[in-house]
């Protein structure tokens, strides 16, 4: 039997191999999540002082990407080597330290490494082996980077978030999970809406209540589910979001006066309408007496 034909025939198999396939996603993840805003900061450091005529910040840094140079331990410099390198079971064996000076290695990167693994076992159960499940693993990948850069620098990287609006936009072409004209108009009205709400917030308060990347972010949902989607995403990240800050606040005394990023709620909501999102309208709808 052909190894295509195999995955086709072998759900349980597909399954485990997407998990383990996420496994070692999740690690270059990881690499995304540290690099991507440290290299954005460059860029940002030498526009600024070409406008303002001064010298160079980053001249004579190694360069930095999301391929180069190795990785490597942030307290003592120490290059990680291969078998420092596999997804969970490197950090298991060395107990959460670096192999070399000790330090502590943040629980960041076992929690990517998982969750990454599990999503992806989530969506190869949810959709089998065939191309909606390679494009909803794409489409994981990035909101799980896009969600813990946003998580712990408040920033929604054009990076990450333009390409997925762009590819659920490719994915309409050929009828993935919505067709081309809801998905057209999903990401036109997922930017405008919040594009609004923030305008008016803006106009009554005087501040800004969200990101721009947070337009960004809805409008690529909105390209990837089609626009039936978009209140089933509004409503449950608005939830979502409102129970975790509130948890926040009750017990581990959060200033609520802090902003908190709505970027991963969004993505976690946008990522259960993908693969749930009709049965949950059809609940709504149903409640509504619709």
């Amino acid at each position: 039997m052909a190894p295509l034909q195999l995955l086709v025939g072998s759900p349980t198999l597909f399954v485990i191999l997407a998990v383990v396939l996420g496994l070692i996603v999740g690690s270059f993840l990881n690499v995304v999540i540290y690099r991507l805003p440290l290299m954005m900061e460059r860029e940002w450091r030498t526009q600024c002082a070409e406008l303002l005529g001064q010298a160079d910040l980053n001249a004579g840094q190694p360069a930095l990407s999301l391929w180069g140079p190795r990785s490597q331990c942030p307290h003592c410099g120490h290059l990680i080597r291969a078998m420092e390198n596999i997804p969970l079971f490197s950090y298991a064996r060395q107990r959460g330290r670096c192999a070399h000076c000790g330090a502590a290695i943040g629980i960041q990167y076992p929690l990517v490494e998982s969750a990454s693994g599990i999503l992806a076992g989530i969506v190869a159960w949810k959709f089998g082996f065939g191309w909606p499940a390679a494009a909803a693993l794409v489409f994981t990948w990035i909101l799980l980077a896009g969600s813990v850069i946003d998580f712990r620098c408040q920033l929604l990287p054009d990076d990450l978030i333009l390409p997925l609006l762009w590819l659920g936009l490719a994915a309409a072409l050929f009828g993935l999970f919505a067709d081309l004209p809801s998905s057209v108009i999903g990401a036109i009205a997922g930017y405008l809406s919040l594009w609004s709400v923030y305008q008016v917030f803006r106009l009554l308060t005087g501040k800004e209540g969200m990101g721009h990347g947070d337009f960004k972010l809805l409008a690529a949902l909105g390209a990837w589910t089609g626009w039936q989607y978009l209140v089933t995403i509004v409503i449950l990240s608005s939830l979502v979001g409102a129970m975790f800050g509130l948890a926040l606040i009750l017990l581990r005394g959060r200033d609520r006066r802090i902003p908190m990023p709505f970027g991963p709620f969004l993505a976690a909501a946008g990522w259960i309408a993908l693969l749930w999102g009709e049965p949950i309208n059809r609940a709504y709808l149903n409640w509504l007496g619709l």
